[in-house]
């Protein structure tokens, strides 16, 4: 059933980091922690469930395991779905959520202050980041989360303002490095893109 925390929740906090046993930090809100706890938890049993065939967090909820937090009003994930067949892909994971007490809000699923939204993988770069996505431990609860490289270069791809922010953010962390994002840009055909993002905000 859900958990609730008040709203404001759905910014950042000022509190203390949390080292996790993947070695990697996470923003260490009570709150941030328990929403998060509860989102892994449901995209498990979704997953065992045979709802979904595979899931990692991605967009700016990711971006937290790699840099400084940064403010979000809801959490992005990625999905591969066991059938694409139908006009409505998503219909089983709205079903299975309202069977345990999440409702749709929009096109996201409300799970205690944030909205959730569920996004099939919808390309190759996409899809191989769903593949190669990193498994942490969250208080004893697995959680997929993609990779500093595939989150920077999806960021390429989709080139809006806040998406370069996320790619500066990224190399400033030093989770990333240029020649591993120019190589899996170059792989996914974004090396043009990469050549300008470089040359407008990294070369001197």
């Amino acid at each position: 059933m859900p958990r609730h925390c008040g709203r404001d929740a759905r910014a950042t906090s000022n509190g203390p980091p949390l080292a996790l046993t993947s070695g990697v930090t996470w923003l260490a809100s009570s709150c941030i922690l328990s929403l998060m706890k509860e989102v892994a938890e449901l995209l498990n049993a979704m997953r065992a469930a045979g709802v979904i065939s595979e899931y990692a967090l991605f967009g700016a909820i990711a971006q937290m395991r790699y840099t400084e937090p940064v403010a979000t009003l809801d959490a992005d994930v990625l999905v591969a779905m066991p059938s694409s067949e139908g006009l409505d892909v998503l219909r089983p994971i709205y079903e299975f959520c309202a069977h345990r007490g999440y409702r749709p809000e929009g096109e996201a699923v409300r799970v205690g202050a944030w909205p959730v939204q569920f996004i099939p993988a919808f390309s190759p770069l996409t899809q191989e980041a769903l593949e190669q996505a990193a498994t942490a431990d969250f208080e004893g609860v697995s959680l997929r989360v993609v990779g500093a490289d595939y989150l920077a270069v999806i960021a390429l791809s989709v080139g809006r303002a806040k998406d370069q922010a996320r790619i500066l953010g990224l190399l400033e962390s030093a989770s990333v490095g240029r020649e591993q994002v120019a190589r899996l840009a170059a792989r996914h055909g974004l090396t043009e893109a990469w050549r300008r993002f470089e040359s407008r905000f990294l070369n001197d």
